[in-house]
């Protein structure tokens, strides 16, 4: 995970070395925001308490991005990066089949680089949670996501066309309904997902 995070900061070093605009950095800071609309589809999988079978399954729906924050001569900038999106989650063991909300947010770092409105960036996810609709008797409620999230984009004026790359672990899992009982909270059932990112984005300055 660290080694994808360093990979913004060493293409700011690269773009910083070799570009006049970096010589006014110091006199071209502002504010930026970026909304968007984001596809993910991903893969997840879950180690259940010892009365269901690990499984395997997947997450794949539309959702709504936004960055708020800083650039620097319009090569580097600086945020808070927050997802919420509504996709179907499934899950092979339980044969659970629903619609989902989930939301997470974390800080991003990212460069403008001058090659043809090319743009990277790497985030922490620090938060966050996943909670699908009842299936059949079962509900839960996944917590406690952390993780990093890793993209590229391409730049026109004020729209951006994005892939990323993410990888969520979260801490807890809520049991809030199994055949009419509530079992509560399994800190050691630690669900993982995997997704694909595509988005498109509206970034301009404030």
């Amino acid at each position: 995970m660290k080694k994808f995070l360093l990979v913004p900061f060493a293409v700011a070093a690269i773009v910083f070395a070799g570009t006049k605009e970096a010589k006014a950095a110091s006199d071209g800071m502002g504010l930026f925001v970026e909304p968007g609309v984001t596809y993910e589809r991903g893969t997840t999988h879950t180690d259940w308490p010892s009365f269901f079978n690990d499984s395997s399954g997947e997450s794949n729906g539309l959702g709504l991005m936004g960055r708020l924050g800083f650039h620097v001569a319009d090569i580097v900038f600086l945020g808070l990066d927050a997802r919420y999106s509504m996709p179907n989650f499934k899950d092979s063991s339980v044969n659970y089949s629903a619609d989902a909300t989930q939301f997470n947010w974390g800080p991003v770092v990212g460069v403008q680089t001058p090659l043809l409105g090319v743009r990277v960036w790497g985030g922490y996810v620090a938060g966050g949670w996943l909670d699908p609709k009842a299936s059949g008797n079962l509900d839960v409620k996944i917590e406690d996501a952390q993780g990093y999230r890793v993209g590229a984009g391409l730049r026109y004026l004020m729209l951006s066309v994005n892939l990323e790359y993410q990888q969520l672990k979260y801490g807890k899992l809520n049991l809030e309904n199994a055949g009419g009982f509530n079992f509560g909270s399994f800190d050691n059932v630690k669900p993982k997902n995997e997704s694909w990112v595509v988005s498109v984005s509206f970034p301009f300055d404030l």
